[in-house]
């Protein structure tokens, strides 16, 4: 079972693999996801978020 959080400060501060993550993606990722932070509330979420918007760069 994944972990909850409040959204994507705390996740980003308690999960080193988060945090490690959400660094490694691209800025224009990283914006999107930071204006909407209180829907990220686990690494699955962010993972699911990031790759969405990962997707059109294809």
């Amino acid at each position: 079972m994944q972990k909850k959080y409040t959204g994507l400060a705390e996740l980003i501060n308690s999960d080193c693999n988060a945090k490690r993550y959400f660094n490694s993606l691209p800025d224009y990722v990283r914006q999107q996801i930071f204006s909407r932070s209180s829907n990220v509330n686990s690494y699955e979420n962010l993972q699911d978020y990031a790759e969405n918007l990962l997707r059109g760069d294809d």
